[in-house]
């Protein structure tokens, strides 16, 4: 008779954020720290943090629609800084009030998004591209998985997640699969001696069709109406 399998590390849920306040220009400004604390890898696609690496705290800021400043890391790690994080961490950044985020949970995977979709398309458009980046609106997603993946499965997961996004723009009523300025981080727990590192996170995988439903629910509750 084999031996039970003990639950994933943080089963319930491995991300819970805290909402902060902040006033810039005048303008009165949320953010969205979710303190992961150690033992945690990331990947992500954002100006602060990104890449792949280990990683204590993600910050998802709302900044002015106006915004030009040409030093967002800087300016993502002084409001990390100024809310408590510490430690290498990641730093998001969206035109949207991220007090209207969403979360959502499916078998231990945990998935917050907020959705600025005033300026949308398709990703695949005949418009030319542009040298410099497109000013934050955006669609930016948080997981946590409480497994350790592999570097592959963290690539793959990214994937996934983009794939459940557009699915979930769909389903709200959108003509589009995103902003120009879309942001995800993935994140999965260090591997500790032993312990089982998965390889895949695809949509048809334990932990991807987890992640794949999480990501759907929690993009579809903080869409706005088309």
């Amino acid at each position: 008779m084999s031996a039970p399998v003990p639950p994933p590390r943080g089963a319930s849920g491995p991300l819970l954020v805290r909402q902060t306040t902040r006033v810039e220009d005048g303008e009165r400004l949320h953010a969205l720290l979710w303190r992961a604390g150690p033992g945690w890898r990331m990947i992500s696609s954002t100006v602060l943090g990104g890449g792949i690496g280990e990683r204590a705290w993600v910050l998802n800021a709302q900044v002015s629609h106006g915004y030009r400043r040409t030093d967002p890391d800087r300016h993502l790690a002084r409001l990390a800084r100024d809310a408590g994080a510490r430690g290498p961490g990641v730093g998001l950044m969206t035109a949207a009030d991220v007090s209207g985020h969403a979360r959502a949970c499916d078998g231990g995977v945990g998935a917050v998004a907020t959705a600025g979709l005033g300026v949308r398309g398709w990703a695949a458009s005949p418009a030319p591209g542009a040298a410099v980046p497109a000013g934050p609106g955006t669609v930016n997603i948080v997981v946590a998985l409480p497994v350790a993946l592999t570097d592959a499965a963290l690539v793959n997961a990214v994937a996934t997640a983009t794939e459940a996004k557009v699915q979930a723009l769909l389903d709200a009523g959108y003509d589009c699969s995103g902003t120009p300025t879309d942001a995800v981080c993935v994140a999965a727990r260090t591997a500790r001696p032993g312990e089982e590192v998965h390889a895949f996170a695809g949509p048809r995988s334990l932990w991807g069709a987890r992640l794949a439903r999480a990501v759907h629910a929690a993009v579809r509750g903080a869409a706005p109406a088309p």
